[in-house]
């Protein structure tokens, strides 16, 4: 089955499989993944395509999420609104600070996007005229799916909200990583002198990455907003973007799909494991991470299922041995 076909058939199955065999309260539990999952995605494009090591995703995913809610409180409760606003929000704080990350390299990256994470989350926690301070902002309004329709109050129809918004942009981001704008981000990675000799604009073609990924974690921010109805500083510190690293890179840091497999089961570690074992949630975070490590080094999307010869189990002709060929013998 192509890419494209295992995406929909998997995409299907979040959408009618997972609400059919789960209670509620499992549900609600679930309905974040597609929201931090997104974050992470970006994560592959920043880090893993353009190879900008990044602790800084919960910046954008701030900006997304508290756009989002204040767009909510003011009367603007149909989700495609919401998106673009959150999107655009998240992309234009890229596009201001991202000029300093893109000329940056190495550690230097990590520290700087680390810092602008920290900064972020001490405005969300310091302007409270906006953001309500360390209390959040509360009481946003149901989002509507499209115009016209009611307001999303059941929690299988918010999953299914969340589902299908983070399916349509994991779709788009492989699509665009398998294209010339794709193939451009890697060469600038590997060998940026050569790309630079070659006329290509290395700085702007990084700029565009944060951008990229940035946009991608605004969505996320209004995935999150929609599921739980409520942002504070908590939701958008440094848990976040570690979160968000781990989870890429327990998925393969190159894969949009892997990501969000490792985001779930970041979640499911913390959230459903973590219950039957109280205060131990940062210790089977870190257990999971050391056994990926061994176990997968390149993540769960490099796991490849061993395909068996053809006809090796259905055609007993296969089992027989091979009658021995002779030599053509020329005239």
């Amino acid at each position: 089955m192509r890419p494209a076909g295992w995406a929909l058939l998997l995409t299907l199955l979040a959408l009618f499989g997972v609400p059919a065999v789960v209670d509620e309260s499992t549900l609600v539990l679930l309905t974040p993944i597609p929201a931090l999952g997104l974050a992470a995605v970006g994560i592959t494009v920043l880090t893993g395509r353009a190879g900008l090591p990044t602790l800084g995703q919960a910046a954008p995913y701030a900006v997304g999420a508290y756009t989002t809610a204040l767009l909510g409180r003011a009367g603007v409760d149909v989700g495609p609104l919401q998106l673009a606003a959150a999107v655009s929000a998240a992309a234009l704080f890229a596009l201001l600070t991202g000029p300093v990350v893109a000329r940056a390299r190495g550690v230097t990256v990590l520290m700087i996007t680390l810092a602008l994470g920290e900064l972020t989350a001490t405005a969300a926690s310091r302007w409270s005229s906006v953001t309500g301070g360390t209390d959040g902002l509360a009481g946003i309004p149901p989002v509507r799916a499209l115009w016209g329709t009611a307001p999303l109050t059941d929690d299988q129809d918010v999953y299914r909200y969340a589902v299908v918004v983070a399916a349509c942009a994991i779709t788009a981001t492989a699509a665009a990583l398998r294209s010339p704008l794709g193939l451009l981000l890697a060469g600038c990675r590997d060998d940026e002198a050569r790309m630079r000799a070659s006329g290509h604009p290395v700085t702007r073609v990084f700029l565009g990455a944060q951008v990229w990924a940035a946009a991608l974690a605004g969505a996320g921010g209004q995935l999150l907003v929609t599921a739980q109805r409520y942002v504070s500083p908590a939701d958008v510190g440094f848990t976040t973007s570690s979160l968000c690293l781990l989870a890429a890179v327990l998925g393969g840091v190159a894969s949009p799909v892997g990501a969000l497999a490792g985001t779930a089961l970041v979640l499911i570690t913390r959230d459903q494991l973590a219950a039957h074992w109280p205060g131990h949630g940062p210790l089977l975070l870190g257990t999971l991470f050391i056994a990926s490590v061994y176990l997968l080094p390149r993540g769960l999307a490099g796991v490849r299922l061993r395909r068996l010869p053809r006809g090796s189990l259905t055609d007993p002709a296969s089992r027989a041995p091979a009658r021995p060929v002779s030599p053509e013998v020329g005239p």
